[in-house]
């Protein structure tokens, strides 16, 4: 490291080092900091040596890449993580999950859009693999706790663990931590939760990270440079089918009705109809059985909206609240703020009211539960219920047809 690491600029250096971490820890505990090869692991590999631990860096290679693949993610990231902990002067370790990876991930990403569900890998990925395999990986290797680069927070109270927003509304990645359990979240630091985004690489480039200008990574760490419905095809293969709107009426040809997400506009290939107005077309079902993709006309088309939402199972993060219905606000993607709702046990599930319509709710994806910064827990979406039934836009000849009978299940992907 240089001689002064820790030059001032008009920040002031030893808050941003030194303090604010939230869950602050005995300098002579054992840490092994997750190192990716990008800037929020290195920075926090420093904010942790800064306050005087000795950590030890891990990098996971979690994903074997195709031999045909003329560029290797993982080597060059392994290379940056080497660069970092070289610069910081501490131990790199290595580590395979790749087969952890396929059996307890990649199976469940698979099978889900099988049957026409959206899952987020990342959720699984941090729950099995970075907080699961990982943690036990570095516990046997003395570990007290595990640290990571997520815009995140862990409080303790009372003996429960909570896990809190970042400071950084942007970048906050609770949404992904949601399945977090007490044990993993009572053995994990997030070094980064008191700091926002522009703070990561201000400090990372006054410090001389090698790594303080690297690009953000985004997308599914599996799919890498491919397109998304190329990768996909490798799988589950592809399988032409109509295009139709909710009437019935074939606009288009598809190759796959599970490669599209619901509120898709991309990637269609339809083109301005005859009769119509010339407003983009979305996609509002996805009918498995009949091979059938269902679209509408308009970003704020009505079938694209939905007041309610059903999942049959809830991971609570700390013990159940004791009273129901409960308010408190909830979040279905990652980057959408959290809406108002009300929340009411169904089964072994959840079942979710909001005060305001929301557009695109989708089947796979996560339902994440708040109150303030305080996440509560979620679960994948099971069902939806657009305001608009898609069988009130059918004339009464085609509700009794078959075809339009299968459209009005748009609500329950997979379920059929």
């Amino acid at each position: 490291m240089p001689a002064n690491p820790y030059p001032s600029n008009g920040w002031n250096w030893h808050d941003v080092l030194f303090t604010g971490m939230v869950r602050p820890v005995e300098t002579d505990s054992s840490i092994v900091v997750g190192i990716s090869g990008g800037v929020d692991s290195a920075v926090a590999a420093l904010r942790l040596q800064a306050s005087g631990c000795v950590p030890l860096g891990l990098f996971m290679k979690n994903w074997e890449e195709d031999d045909t693949d003329s560029h290797c993610a993982a080597e060059e990231d392994l290379s940056e993580a080497q660069a970092v902990c070289d610069f910081l002067d501490i131990t790199l370790h290595t580590v395979n999950f790749s087969s952890e990876y396929w059996d307890k991930v990649f199976k469940y990403f698979l099978a889900e859009y099988k049957v026409g569900r959206t899952p987020n890998p990342d959720v699984l990925c941090n729950s099995e693999i970075k907080f699961r395999s990982f943690l036990d990986h570095a516990m046997g290797l003395g570990a007290d706790h595990i640290a990571t680069g997520h815009y995140a927070r862990v409080t303790e109270d009372n003996g429960i663990f909570q896990l809190r927003r970042s400071v950084d509304d942007g970048k906050d990645q609770t949404y992904f931590l949601h399945q977090l359990n007490q044990h993993q979240l009572s053995h994990a630091l997030f070094p980064l939760g008191d700091m926002n985004k522009t703070q990561v690489r201000d400090l990372a480039r006054s410090c001389g990270l090698p790594n303080h200008d690297r690009k953000d990574s985004t997308g599914i760490c599996f799919i890498g440079e491919h397109r998304f419905r190329e990768f996909l095809a490798r799988f589950l293969p592809e399988k032409d089918g109509e295009i139709q709107t909710p009437e019935g009426e074939v606009i288009g040809q598809h190759k796959g009705v599970i490669y599209y997400t619901l509120g898709q506009r991309e990637g269609l290939g339809i083109g301005g109809r005859a009769g119509r107005q010339g407003e983009p077309w979305y996609v509002v079902d996805k009918q498995i059985a009949d091979n059938v993709l269902v679209v509408v006309q308009g970003h704020e088309h009505p079938l694209l909206f939905s007041n309610h939402a059903t999942t049959t199972s809830m991971h609570w993060i700390g013990p159940s609240p004791d009273d129901f219905p409960l308010r408190c606000h909830a979040q279905a993607r990652h980057r959408q703020p959290p809406q108002p709702c009300t929340v009411e046990l169904a089964d072994n599930g959840i079942h979710v009211t909001y005060e305001t319509p929301q557009r695109a709710l989708t089947p796979g994806q996560s339902l994440v539960l708040y109150q303030a910064d305080v996440c509560l827990g979620g679960a994948p979406i099971a069902s939806t219920g657009a305001i608009t039934p898609l069988s009130l836009t059918l004339s009464q000849r085609e509700r009794g047809s078959p075809r339009s009978q299968n459209v009005t299940k748009h609500s329950q992907i997979g379920d059929n």
